[in-house]
């Protein structure tokens, strides 16, 4: 479950094996990961849980579930509030695979009485972390797990720890004016991105499972005075472990530098047993590669179009993976501006473009706060070293999602800068242009307008698109393009395999994820059943699923929960 560039370069990356930057010399005999595990699935109630984290590193003495300031501490223990009506919505079974967990055969089995929070497992110590954070560029202060409390760690089939955590499983000691609920919309949504940024080779967060409680949950969504009763949910997500930057901020604001620097030195020891030798300069060794990792999950939110929505400190992982799923969205009309959280309306704060600027502003907090432990110049080193690898990575990821081998120079980043802005003069759809890039001919024989044009009108979410004065200008573009691969030396097919390898088909857009919450909440899960199936595949051509790589219908353009959502979503 560890993410490492190493790994994501040189191993098991499923954007890497997709993109061919590795090989896999797999035995088409050879038994698939699930078949070979069939075997030896358990089911979750009879694993045996652990919890270094509450063993080994301070917690606060009050057990009590009330709101509070912490002081002093790392974590509350808390135990999850019950819930009336469990009933499993959905399952992750490449994830359960890995886990050794068997599916639960019915709603009344044990192991979903665990998953809704209503019992625990042998070893399971739950609690809830203790946080700060900068919100929207301002510093909050104490936050934490508000609505999410860990149950324990447990072995995977890959000898790797990871956490299981409950999102929605009741009031902890961070809870603040919140219930520590989740309504099944936004539980919905987080299950289903998780798995499908997995698969689409991002580093995530993972989800197991979406389990209804039965009970009702009264939220605002969109924060105007209009709150109403709705199904409630808890989704159970996976890491290898959910700290985030805030938990190193909330330690430096209240000068509890020797808690920090146990906080770090356990988080190195379990996450970064290769850091080990490097025991002088460990703590800034460890920052860099936060920093690089950082820059690699980035890259990839803009490889895929993907908009987290609301990028504060505490919603930032020191593993470099995606977290915490709220008013995330997906480009469709490629605008650099765009932000799908209501609250972030007027600010743009964390619009698709600003994202690699707000990562980097991120880390200069954190550096801030790990300053009792690390001198200046290695945090700025590593916030160097962010820069580097972010724009090595950008570079890399669009030349292959052009089909070329480098953007080489400047001719090259002024093709890509020019196509850019191309896509943001009319409203085209993100995903649909560059999947379809690969489709036009660009063999020197192919100089038939229509021909060359005609694969893209599906990207075009207006006919201004298609007007006379945009496709000259496209065309152009597309003559400069067939120009730089003729420099190139791919031939089509490669060209063609190298950019779908780069390019989704596939993405959890908003109004898909909206159309499964609809049916779910009338008790129908095939929605997000079929859904997950193929978002396990998002380079693949699926015929007979077409649809859902479709631009998104006019009705959804404004529609609450298909483009405008809020930190409650």
């Amino acid at each position: 479950m560890r993410v490492d560039i190493e790994d994501c370069i040189e191993r098991s990356c499923p954007y890497c094996v997709a993109s061919g930057a590795i090989s896999v010399n797999a035995d088409a005999d050879a038994p698939t990961p699930s078949e070979h595990l069939a075997g030896s699935m358990r089911a979750l109630e009879t694993l045996q849980f652990d919890n270094r984290f509450v063993r080994s590193l301070p917690g606060d003495p009050n057990q009590e579930r009330h709101s509070r300031e912490v002081r002093n501490a790392l974590y509350s223990r808390v135990q999850p509030s019950p819930v009336s009506a469990p009933r499993l919505l959905a399952w992750s079974e490449p994830l359960a695979a890995e886990l050794g967990i068997q599916r639960p055969r019915a709603d009344d089995d044990a192991a979903v009485q665990i998953l809704a929070g209503n019992a625990l497992a042998a070893g399971m110590q739950p609690y809830a972390a203790r946080y700060g954070g900068h919100q929207f560029g301002s510093w909050a202060g104490q936050l934490g797990d508000g609505r999410a409390i860990t149950l324990g760690e447990l072995e995977g089939r890959d000898g790797q720890r990871v956490e299981l955590q409950l999102k929605g499983a009741g009031p902890t000691a961070y809870s603040r004016r919140s219930d520590g609920r989740a309504v099944l919309r936004s539980s919905l949504r987080e299950f289903l991105c998780s798995e499908a940024m997995h698969h689409l080779g991002v580093p995530t967060t993972r989800a197991l499972s979406l389990v209804s409680t039965g009970d009702q949950v009264v939220r605002d969504m969109l924060y105007d005075g209009n709150a109403r009763a709705e199904p409630g949910a808890i989704v159970t997500r996976v890491a290898p472990s959910f700290l985030r930057f805030g938990n190193f901020e909330i330690l430096a604001a209240h000068g509890e530098h020797e808690l920090m620097r146990q906080l770090l030195d356990s988080l190195i020891n379990d996450q970064h047993p290769e850091l080990a030798p490097a025991r002088a300069e460990v703590h800034g060794i460890w920052f860099e590669t936060l920093c690089r990792r950082t820059a690699l999950m980035i890259a990839h939110w803009m490889r895929v179009g993907f908009v987290h929505g609301v990028m504060n400190t505490d919603n930032m992982s020191v593993l470099g993976l995606t977290i915490d799923y709220g008013p995330y969205g997906w480009l469709e009309g490629f605008d650099p501006d765009w932000t799908p959280n209501t609250t972030d309306a007027g600010q743009h704060r964390y619009a698709f473009g600003r994202q690699p600027q707000i990562a980097l502003w991120n880390l200069s907090r954190l550096a801030g706060a790990l300053m009792p432990l690390i001198d200046r110049e290695t945090l700025e080193a590593g916030l160097d070293a962010y820069r580097v690898e972010y724009d090595r990575l950008h570079r890399a990821f669009y030349a292959g999602k052009l089909g070329i081998a480098a953007i080489a120079d400047a001719d090259d980043e002024r093709l890509l800068g020019d196509l850019l802005g191309l896509l943001g003069e009319v409203e085209t759809d993100y995903t649909i242009f560059f999947r379809r890039l690969a489709q036009v001919p660009m063999t020197a024989s192919s100089d038939d307008e229509a021909q060359l044009l005609e694969p893209l009108d599906a990207a075009f979410y207006t006919a201004e698109g298609r007007q006379p004065e945009q496709r000259a200008r496209l065309l152009d573009w597309l003559l400069r393009y067939r120009r730089r691969l003729a420099a190139g030396g791919l031939d089509e097919a490669a060209r063609r395999a190298r950019m779908d390898a780069h390019n989704p088909k596939y993405v959890p857009r908003n109004y898909l994820a909206q159309l499964a919450i609809d049916a779910a909440e009338q008790g129908d899960t095939s929605v997000l059943e079929r859904l997950l199936q193929v978002l396990q595949r998002p380079y693949e051509d699926q015929p007979e699923h077409e649809d859902l790589a479709a631009r998104r219908p006019e009705w959804a353009r404004h529609r609450v929960g298909c483009s405008a959502l809020s930190c409650s979503s």
